[in-house]
């Protein structure tokens, strides 16, 4: 019998490149998205390709629609395998001038997003195992000055990675992040915005913003699945084309008794970066 992979978010971008690849090799697929007419080419695109593959209009902010979603799921195919959360909106604004409903639209769609899906995705998981990768971002890693927002969302994201795979290892579910770089409707205006900002200062254009494709993403996820390693989990993955790194929890570097000896410390470690 096919594994069942659900897919949020995969009508563009990385996420219809992974639902398409996963059903190329042998998954059955679970499209989704918010634009029916978009569900419709990929789900058909799969199809021609001899490939299976059922779509859903779902809005992964509503939890009632989830629920519906995986309802519905279950019944068709009886499994679930493999969830990947990539569904995700911007909202971007610096703090100040940011609405109520930009943050709390960013927030409903990648953090509570997850957390539906999740939660109504794991009683189907739970004799025999399976995998869950989230989407997280650099911007979750380190900040992103004007994208409080998806910023706090993503790193949200991170406490979930590493809070399930400890507490679904005997799951034997594995959870992983992967924070994407890549070329995509999203990230175009934005990539192409900078590249003519520093044509205008006549700089070069930094290397962190040059991007992979949204295949490479997908090929990616492929190989993460196809690794057999049951201690495959609570990791965050950074992709850029070929590229992979691999980021680390952080970690305390230093400590002291005495208040003034430590923030001495700091202030001679600060110095010296």
């Amino acid at each position: 019998m096919k594994e069942v992979a659900i897919i949020t978010g995969s009508t563009r971008g990385i996420g219809r490149s992974i639902a398409v690849n996963l059903a190329h090799s042998g998954y059955e697929v679970v499209v989704n998205g918010t634009n029916q007419t978009l569900i419709n080419q990929v789900v058909h695109e799969i199809h021609e390709a001899n490939g299976g593959a059922m779509g859903f209009c779902t809005d992964v902010s509503d939890p009632n629609l989830v629920t519906d979603m995986i309802d519905a799921v279950t019944a068709e195919y009886g499994r679930i395998d493999v969830l990947i959360h990539n569904a995700g909106n911007l909202q971007d604004q610096q703090c100040l001038r940011m609405t109520d409903e930009e943050w709390k639209s960013v927030m409903d769609t990648h953090l509570n997003g997850a957390f539906y899906m999740i939660n109504r995705v794991l009683p189907h998981m739970l004799n025999n195992g399976g995998d869950i990768i989230l989407m997280t971002s650099t911007a979750g890693l380190i900040g992103s000055i004007g994208q409080m927002n998806y910023s706090a969302a993503k790193a949200g994201v991170l406490g979930i990675v590493w809070t399930l795979a400890a507490e679904l290892k005997k799951h034997q579910i594995r959870v992983n992040g992967i924070s994407p770089a890549a070329l995509t409707d999203m990230t175009e205006p934005v990539i192409n915005h900078l590249k003519q900002k520093y044509d205008r200062l006549n700089e070069p254009f930094p290397e962190f913003w040059r991007v992979g494709e949204a295949e490479d993403i997908a090929h990616f996820v492929l190989s993460l699945l196809a690794q057999p390693h049951p201690e495959l989990t609570g990791e965050i993955f950074g992709v850029n084309g070929s590229k992979v790194t691999k980021w680390q929890k952080p970690q305390p570097v230093f400590s002291e008794n005495n208040i003034d000896a430590f923030f001495a410390t700091w202030l001679e470690q600060k110095g010296s970066t």
